[in-house]
């Protein structure tokens, strides 16, 4: 199996050397181009646009990292675009967590440590938070085996179980079901109890990822009830392909402050969506294969290759598969209050609601649990076509 992953990496290579010959500036439109919550101009802003597309992460295959499981894959081409695109939606969350929405990446200087911090999270090693390891080892207690394609809703099923551990960002990871928020749950599920029980996360210090001072890291934050809220909405749009009523309300998903973007994409390609330009959706791609990246001895470490610094790409909108995970981050009650607010009044606006906005959990609907894939629930193939709608030539890819 490692051969044939081996032959894809090749041709992946290839094809990438071709796709970067064919990358194109923004046109040259008057309307407006929104960015994970920003506008420009195309017409006068295109420094500033690119500068914000650069200072994303971008998650990329890469090749010759530590093998996955101690003996499997040594890179991900050909079977982890989804894996990087969840990737990439976290590391935006993280970014605002940390360094906020309008935090600039700098090349060549000394980065911030919260910068170093997020990128150590993501590093091609077992022992880091959010690695292609990580997610692939904990994506087998989703029903997927180690290098087979994820859909959508898999991998924000993972980076929510993964987010468990991650006593430095204390972010509530939340995965709404059923096309359905529920405000009574992420109420529940994103306040912490008491003060002792936020201290009481690890009795030593932690060492992964570089957080030396462990789980109490921000203590002077600890009186804050509110945990730092990543909601990921699994959506189906459509049955083969996206429906048109549903294009306004996807647009303004990406103009709301709280966007992180939508991990989607097309037949045979995942991608990281972070924005739009008329009815051009603008994405990160990680169809491309590096080399994996060690840190230096001082902790610092090459980050180039985690920026994509040429003009991002574009896909017209109704090129868009109907199976999508579109994600927010709410750093404060007060930002999920107004998400709230903004949701209901897209809702009635043209086009159809993407999903529903309800107090409290319906009584006709299913409990998440019960939707959960394991590999003992004898329906998860099935189910998880239903919510990933994985294209048969992905599996081809996995072989």
């Amino acid at each position: 199996i490692w051969s044939s992953l081996a032959f894809l990496s090749t041709a992946t290579l290839t094809y990438d050397s071709l796709r970067f010959g064919e990358i194109e500036d923004f046109p040259e439109t008057s309307e407006p181009v929104w960015i994970l919550g920003k506008q420009f101009s195309a017409l006068t802003e295109k420094d500033e646009i690119l500068a914000d597309v650069t200072s994303r992460l971008w998650f990329t295959y890469r090749k010759n990292f530590q093998p996955i499981g101690g003996t499997g894959p040594t890179s991900d081409t050909g079977w982890g675009c989804m894996l990087r695109c969840g990737q990439m939606i976290l590391g935006q969350a993280l970014i605002c967590r940390h360094l906020g929405r309008d935090w600039r990446w700098s090349p060549g200087q000394r980065q911030r440590a919260e910068y170093i911090n997020i990128l150590n999270a993501f590093i091609d090693k077992k022992d880091s938070y959010y690695s292609i390891h990580q997610i692939a080892q904990m994506g087998v207690g989703e029903g997927k085996s180690i290098g087979q394609w994820y859909g959508p809703n898999t991998v924000a099923q993972v980076l929510k179980k993964l987010a468990v551990f991650d006593s430095w960002s204390r972010l509530a990871v939340h995965v709404a079901m059923d096309n359905t928020v529920v405000i009574e749950e992420i109420s529940e599920f994103s306040f912490i109890v008491s003060l002792k029980g936020a201290c009481a996360v690890s009795e030593e210090p932690q060492e992964m990822n570089g957080d030396l001072e462990g789980a109490c890291a921000l203590a002077e934050e600890e009186m804050a009830l509110w945990k730092p809220l990543v909601l990921l909405i699994p959506l189906r749009l459509g049955l083969s392909d996206i429906n048109e009523a549903y294009i306004e309300p996807l647009k303004q998903c990406f103009m709301m402050p709280q966007s992180l973007g939508v991990i989607g994409g097309k037949p045979n390609s995942a991608h990281y969506f972070i924005g739009f330009v008329g009815d051009e959706l603008i994405y990160l791609d990680p169809h491309t294969t590096q080399p994996a990246v060690d840190p230096n001895e001082d902790g610092q470490f090459p980050d180039e290759s985690y920026h994509c610094q040429h003009p991002p790409c574009r896909m017209h909108i109704c090129e868009l598969d109907p199976s999508i995970a579109a994600g927010f981050f709410c750093q404060t009650e007060d930002d999920f209050d107004d998400w709230c607010a903004q949701i209901r009044k897209v809702s009635n606006c043209r086009g159809l609601p993407m999903f529903e906005l309800v107090d409290s959990q319906p009584s006709h609907l299913i409990t998440a649990d019960v939707l959960n894939l394991t590999p003992d629930f004898s329906d998860s193939d099935r189910l998880e076509r239903f919510f990933d709608s994985e294209d048969e030539e992905f599996e081809i890819l996995s072989l």
